[in-house]
């Protein structure tokens, strides 16, 4: 074991922590290589292939040598102010529901974001630098986002983050980007709250005063509606927070609310609420949640023989949808920021794109999370700087950008100011029906 002892001097030699009284664990995605190693790590690996070492960690640290004991513990304990990455990277952080209930989400944003700095570096990166992408999935769970997020800033030394899509999880990230200075450009949470936040939080997506105008609109002059019936997720601040919007509107235009009921995400018995709002006779049921509820209530609408027009927000944007609801979401509606059926020259480049790294066709959220790639490099170039004031004045002043999803400015209070797009359910696939114009 004492042989560890003038390697271990010689792989510390040169790590910038300087104050190594204060360790902190390392997390276990950096100890294998998913972002990257630290440098304390990468100066480490003789360790993995050194014989006993990975025995040592089974041993009592009083049966070690003091050598030996202290490289087990620098292996176990990631060293405050070690950071992934060179001077020749920027780094930016990005968090997504990579898995549980919102899966499609995540990943979806994820991989539009991947493939938008992919092509940054391929044409020279930004500012001389790669962007280098630190990606965290919060498991679609409260609370993750928050331990997340305080690690990208504090830990990794990121520039500026990236995400959500769900605006319950956004709301945990702005109170820490915030304070930190550390701008924070949401892809597609579009509660208003999240960018109410402060001056560092930005959105690329429009906001749900605007798509719940638009849905009471629909509902008034596309589907005929003077009577529609609520169903809310009361666990989501997207769901209630759409839900508040439609209703202003839809009674602006003359019409009724016969029933407002809620359910809690993740429920997956809804014909209690169904049978009250059958009871009520509306015309149709706004239903903005999100896809892996919707495809159910759908389901038990059908069971129950609730055979009028569902419709909703973009939470329902996702294959998942069609594949749990099947025959029973067939003919209903909801909006979205866009569809890949739209023939610009942007939108069929991104598509071809898309579809040749993932072999997929992308949605809605694979293309904002393109586009608030595209606006932090742009904006990063435009400052020269990724100096956190500097880079926040150069993405609060976008104006004009041309993105996947339209063109847009953000407004005075850091939104998107864009149009929304509606889609029916048609033959089993998302079918492009209508714009509508902010």
């Amino acid at each position: 074991m004492p042989e560890f002892a003038p390697r271990l001097k010689q792989a510390f030699g040169k790590c910038p922590a300087k104050n190594t009284a204060e360790i902190k664990p390392l997390p276990q995605s950096i100890r294998e290589g998913r972002h990257g190693k630290c440098c304390c790590i990468q100066k480490l690996d003789f360790l993995d292939s050194t014989p006993h070492s990975r025995h040592i960690l089974m041993k009592p640290l009083s049966l070690i040598s003091s050598a030996a004991a202290t490289t087990v513990a620098l292996i176990a304990l990631g060293l405050s102010g070690c950071k992934s990455g060179s001077n020749n990277t920027i780094k930016v952080g990005e968090f997504a529901s990579l898995t549980g209930k919102e899966a499609t989400f995540g990943g979806s944003s994820h991989e539009g974001t991947l493939l938008a700095i992919d092509e940054i570096n391929k044409a020279g990166g930004v500012l001389g630098k790669q962007i280098e992408l630190l990606t965290e999935d919060n498991q679609s769970k409260a609370g993750e986002t928050a331990n997340i997020v305080n690690k990208l800033i504090s830990r990794d030394g990121v520039v500026a983050i990236l995400g959500e899509v769900a605006s319950s999880r956004s709301l945990e990230a702005a109170p820490i980007a915030q304070p930190a200075k550390i701008p924070m450009i949401s892809p597609a949470s579009t509660n208003p709250k999240v960018t109410e936040v402060g001056d560092y939080i930005f959105r690329v997506c429009f906001i749900d005063p605007f798509q719940g105008t638009v849905m009471a609109n629909f509902a008034t002059k596309t589907l005929n509606a003077k009577k529609v019936a609520v169903l809310t997720d009361a666990k989501s601040d997207y769901s209630k927070g759409l839900a508040k919007y439609f209703k202003e509107q839809f009674l602006k235009n003359g019409g009724t609310i016969t029933s407002e009921l809620d359910y809690n995400g993740g429920d997956k018995d809804f014909k209690a609420q169904l049978t009250t709002i059958k009871g009520s006779s509306p015309d149709a049921v706004f239903i903005p949640g999100y896809y892996n509820d919707v495809a159910l209530i759908a389901t038990q609408a059908k069971e129950i023989g609730l055979n009028i027009p569902l419709f909703g927000g973009d939470g329902w944007e996702s294959e998942n949808l069609l594949q749990v609801g099947k025959e029973a979401v067939e003919g209903n509606y909801f909006s979205t920021h866009c569809s890949p059926e739209d023939t610009s020259p942007k939108m069929i480049s991104f598509v071809a794109a898309y579809k040749a790294k993932y072999n997929k066709t992308p949605d809605a959220m694979a293309a904002l999370g393109y586009d608030s790639a595209y606006v932090l490099a742009d904006a990063i170039k435009r400052a020269g700087t990724t100096e956190g004031s500097k880079l926040r004045d150069a993405i609060a002043a976008t104006k004009d950008f041309e993105g996947v999803t339209g063109k847009f400015s953000l407004d005075d209070k850091r939104n998107a100011v864009k149009s929304a797009a509606i889609l029916q359910i048609k033959g089993g696939k998302f079918t492009f029906l209508e714009t509508i114009a902010p």
